[in-house]
């Protein structure tokens, strides 16, 4: 018979404690350190069919088997909880803990110290967690400057948390690190931010003194809808949008001309950039920008 007709089925896929399945009798240490199951944390196991090394989501499980009273999933690993993915490759869980708690170092996790009341822990898709809104409150105090502004425009986007409540619940604690960062993050912040990419450039655009522009502009032209652009100056009718790897495909890019020749019959210059642009070579990109609002002024009547 194959191996994995005997996993027992509550230990198919997620992770578990390993001295609790052997306490009641669906396994034993021998079978343990075989090849079926790998050990992910001291006491933690996962079948192999279910393991996948840089499956967030699998880690996180597997941490919150570990966490002492208190303690929850925080920072980045909580926003990707809630559906805000801030991760790179191999990123670590991060877990607040009380300051009198202890729980053993790993390298994949990130422990952080601080105070965690009751009101700013919850649960989240069956794990501990930080609320959204501390979430978004420590992400916000979290530098660097762009870092922390994707990490609070991402939470915004995902309607977790309003903009309002984490004004307020900062305003409640000035006095906590970071948080003229944060201050500073919430005069910036933009819940109709659709990308990480396209929070980048805006703030590009912004700390170039091309501002304000308007995020997420619905164009009309003869009272119809013609596209809705991700960045636009809508009096000068000059739009900048980012484009992600999707717009590689053949539909897309079919869908991306007709809206293109649409924005220009209606009157609209639209400026394209690519992740290259913005984080290689932003001198660049501001400078075309510039450019472009700069000679719509000078032709453009005045209102």
């Amino acid at each position: 018979m194959a191996t994995s007709a005997r996993v027992p089925p509550r230990l198919s896929s997620l992770p578990f404690r390993g001295s609790r399945a052997v306490a009641e009798g669906l396994l034993t240490w021998t079978k343990l350190r075989g090849p079926t199951w790998v050990r992910l944390l001291p006491d933690v196991y996962v079948h192999r069919g279910g393991h996948r090394a840089d499956d967030h989501r699998m880690w996180c499980e597997a941490v919150a088997l570990r966490l002492p009273p208190d303690a929850v999933l925080a920072s980045r690993s909580a926003a990707y909880l809630f559906g805000a993915d801030l991760l790179t490759r191999g990123d670590p869980v991060t877990v607040l803990l009380p300051t009198t708690a202890r729980l053993r170092p790993h390298p994949r996790l990130s422990i952080v110290r601080s105070p965690a009341p009751a009101r700013d822990r919850t649960r989240f898709a069956g794990l501990p967690v930080t609320t959204a809104l501390r979430t978004a409150f420590d992400l916000g105090r979290l530098g660097p400057r762009v870092e922390a502004l994707v990490a609070v425009d991402a939470l915004l986007r995902r309607r977790v948390v309003e903009l309002t409540a984490l004004r307020a619940y900062a305003a409640d604690r000035p006095g906590w690190p970071g948080s003229s960062l944060l201050r500073e993050v919430l005069t910036l912040a933009e819940p109709l931010s659709e990308s990480p990419m396209e929070t980048r450039l805006r703030l590009l655009l912004l700390d170039a003194g091309l501002g304000p522009l308007t995020a997420q502009h619905e164009v009309r032209h003869g009272g119809r809808f013609v596209a809705r652009v991700d960045l636009a100056w809508p009096t000068l009718r000059i739009a900048v949008e980012y484009d992600g790897d999707h717009h590689r495909e053949r539909a897309q890019f079919r869908r991306d001309v007709a809206r293109l020749n649409a924005l220009r019959s209606a009157g609209w210059i639209v400026l394209r950039f690519t992740a290259d642009d913005v984080l290689r070579r932003p001198e660049a990109t501001v400078a075309l920008v510039h450019q472009a609002l700069a000679e719509r002024r000078t032709t453009m009547p005045a209102r």
